[in-house]
């Protein structure tokens, strides 16, 4: 693995990626085809808003590898399903030893579903959401340069709270505003950078045209 001056790791492949997505082939495949495209569905976003929760104090990592537990415990986190969820569906999901066995987690996520379904009757949980886009996207050239929050990642963090749903502090937050594209901070350097579609850098843009 080589190093790259703009901050990133340049793969046998030859491409070029941050340090987190460099060594770990789930992370490096989570990196290449998923973190960073936009999340436009319901179900999508609320899985990912409660994912990001139960990573509060733990690793990435830790949540990608037992994510498909998740799924299979949570219903494939569809709302509809997790807002029913009982008493003793708390207590099956407290005994399984694939998933983050944390109570507050868990029934944040039964909250979340309900929340999620309330929100349906103002336009829905994604419009809700991608409201907080911000006007500009930061520009990170090494991973210090990279915020873990932001003005419009504490002001959903607050409106979020407002309807409902837990564990959506302003860092977590900030951080689906990266998984999900509304922010880019892939490294200028990335091989990635731009690919949500959304943001285009003015270089970039540049080269694209053939314009100076």
């Amino acid at each position: 693995m080589a190093p790259d001056t703009a901050g990133v790791l340049l793969g046998e492949d030859g491409l070029a990626r941050p340090a987190w997505a460099a060594f770990d082939a789930l992370m490096r495949d989570y990196y290449d085809q998923e973190w960073g495209l936009p999340v436009r569905d319901e179900q999508g976003l609320y899985e990912r808003i409660c994912l990001e929760g139960f990573q509060a104090g733990l690793s990435w990592a830790t949540i990608l590898r037992k994510r498909p537990a998740f799924r299979q415990a949570f219903s494939g986190f569809d709302p509809e399903a997790v807002a029913v969820f009982t008493d003793a569906d708390v207590a099956r999901l407290l005994q399984d030893p694939d998933i983050v066995r944390n109570r507050a987690k868990i029934l944040a996520t039964i909250k979340n579903a309900r929340a999620t379904l309330a929100l349906r009757a103002e336009g829905g949980l994604v419009d809700f959401v991608w409201q907080f886009q911000p006007a500009a996207t930061p520009r990170p050239l090494v991973h210090a340069d990279i915020p873990t929050q932001s003005v419009e990642s504490i002001a959903l963090s607050k409106a979020l709270r407002k309807k409902g749903f837990s564990f959506v502090g302003p860092t977590s937050m900030f951080a689906l505003m990266e998984a999900i594209g509304m922010v880019d901070t892939h490294l200028l350097g990335s091989h990635r950078r731009g690919s949500s579609g959304i943001w285009q850098d003015p270089a970039q843009s540049s080269s694209d045209t053939g314009q100076p």
